[in-house]
């Protein structure tokens, strides 16, 4: 599986960017897609997911890391394999490269970086004060 992400860039404190991943194919790890960030000298971490196989052939549950509840938002289009997260009021504190992930499960994803399936290139996101 390959995973193609764009959209990083740099912005203003309390601007907004989004970020797109397209995943090459549909597979048992392409079951959740999601987001991790590693700002410099940080370990890697998990922002966002998704799982892409809900009910009625839709995308399922959500869930997102306590510091990005309620600014970002992210949602998944089946058809077409991609992910987007749309950042909203960013901060400082959120510049870290972005980086596009796929597993089986989002639980599974949450766990952790070192649970992720499949990584896309990063793509840097900064936000100036």
């Amino acid at each position: 599986v390959q995973l193609q992400a764009s959209g990083g860039g740099l912005v203003q404190a309390g601007g907004t960017l989004t970020l797109s991943c397209v995943a090459s194919e549909r597979t048992y790890s392409t079951g959740a897609l999601g987001w991790f960030r590693q700002a410099p000298g940080k370990e890697r971490e998990f922002v966002a997911g998704i799982e892409m196989r809900g009910r009625g052939g839709g995308t399922g549950r959500t869930a997102y890391a306590d510091s990005v509840l309620g600014r970002f938002t992210i949602s998944g289009d089946n058809a077409r394999n991609v992910v987007t997260l749309r950042m909203n009021n960013l901060k400082p504190l959120d510049t870290a490269v972005y980086y596009c992930a796929s597993d089986y499960g989002l639980h599974a994803m949450q766990t952790g970086p070192a649970a992720v399936d499949y990584w896309g290139q990063g793509t840097l996101v900064t936000v100036s004060s």
